[in-house]
């Protein structure tokens, strides 16, 4: 009897399911590559979809038809003018092959229950920064008024538009509760109670995939960020936009606007910037101490460098997708903070696109710098094979 009330329970659940399908629309990922994929963002626009009379964008789900289940998901409005444009979701493709998604409304009930680990936010009770996270890596950088502070002498401030590293080794979000923290007991996120720590030292660096322009043997950056934009946060991803004043590289007007994503399961924020007065950038990656060891794969188009860093050891990156990566350099000066290892990127289109971020061996998934490596190979191999995507 048990057997069969577990049966018709079954049946009853995949009857609503089916019921509640207004769409016959079949999302096919394919994976042309020889390894297994996860953890990689498939972005459906709302302008591919037929939708059918009475029939909204926003409650559309993912069904995996392999195994019936509906997939954790997250509508994006990329224009902010208050209406989703792009559902995205994460699918788990075997090397070689591919799988079918469908594309229906179901229950509020048949949904699968989502944590936001994607987060990101302005901080105005930390003067002003702006800090993003996911379930692997958290980033933040610095607004106008931290700009302010320095140029008038008050203590406090930061001038620099290096990205700043935080080293967490929780699933969880932890930027709201170390900002409280902060604000409660000053320092607090300076000490590792089990979560992570700020420890990672930016100053005028390029910290984690800050930008400079290079004209003849000097480095040129943009102060502050002086606006921002939140456009989503959620189980899957975060983004923003993050406006710089215009800024002078020896007599070039440089024009700057970053656009940061960063996806669930990754160890990479996205960067696509917006530039003119210059066809190319240098993103960079401090030196700290200059105790580490650096890499320049231009074949691959990356750069790493893994460092002691404390009582632990620490690997940063920056990948540059699609054969834009020019070069290479590492540049090391005795001026404090200035050493930083730089791939020089094309601007294409008025835009210069690759991926930053960090591997912290205590958070106890890349604990050397041969794992680190062979981690960005295989994230750079899976962003220039992207998954293949039709819509029938």
């Amino acid at each position: 009897m048990k057997t069969l009330f577990f049966y018709a329970v079954l049946f009853i659940f995949c009857f609503v399911v089916s019921c509640n399908s207004t769409t016959e629309q079949i999302i096919t990922v394919t994976n042309n590559l020889n390894v297994s994929r996860s953890f990689e963002t498939v972005e459906i626009n709302k302008t591919d979809i037929k939708l059918e009379e009475g029939q909204t964008f926003e409650s559309l789900s993912i069904k995996d038809l392999s195994t019936n289940t509906v997939l954790v998901s997250q509508f994006v409005d990329v224009d902010n003018d208050g209406n989703a444009d792009v559902l995205l979701f994460q699918p788990e493709i075997n090397a070689n092959s591919e799988k079918q998604f469908q594309l229906l409304q179901v229950e509020a009930s048949s949904k699968p229950e989502v944590a936001e680990h994607c987060y990101s936010r302005f901080v105005p009770e930390r003067t002003d920064d702006y800090a993003w996270e996911n379930n692997k890596v958290a980033f933040r950088t610095y607004g106008p008024t931290a700009q302010k502070m320095v140029e008038e002498g008050v203590k406090g401030g930061t001038l620099s538009s290096g990205i700043d590293a935080w080293l967490k080794r929780v699933e969880y979000p932890i930027i709201n509760k170390w900002y409280k923290n902060e604000q409660e007991k000053p320092g607090a996120y300076h000490i590792d109670s089990g979560e992570g720590l700020d420890n990672f030292h930016v100053g005028v660096s390029r910290g984690v995939g800050g930008i400079a322009i290079k004209i003849d043997t000097t480095y040129y950056t943009s102060k502050n960020f002086t606006s921002w934009k939140t456009i989503t946060t959620g189980p899957i991803r975060t983004s923003f936009v993050l406006e710089y004043a215009n800024w002078d590289a020896n007599g070039q007007t440089i024009t700057e606007t970053k656009h940061i994503s960063l996806d669930y399961g990754s160890n990479f924020s996205r960067f696509e910037i917006e530039l003119t007065g210059t066809d190319a950038i240098y993103a960079g990656l401090t030196l700290h101490e200059k105790n580490g060891i650096p890499t320049q794969n231009e074949s691959l188009g990356y750069i790493s460098y893994w460092e002691p860093h404390f009582d632990s050891e620490l690997g940063t990156a920056i990948i540059v997708p699609n054969n834009n990566m020019i070069s290479s350099e590492l540049f090391d000066t005795p001026v404090k903070d200035w050493s930083n290892l730089f791939a020089k990127i094309k601007v294409n289109n008025g835009k210069a696109i690759y991926y930053a971020g960090f591997g912290w061996k205590k958070a106890k998934e890349i604990t050397s710098k041969e794992a680190w490596e062979k981690h960005i190979e295989a994230f750079a191999l899976k962003v220039n094979n992207p998954l293949k995507v039709t819509i029938n």
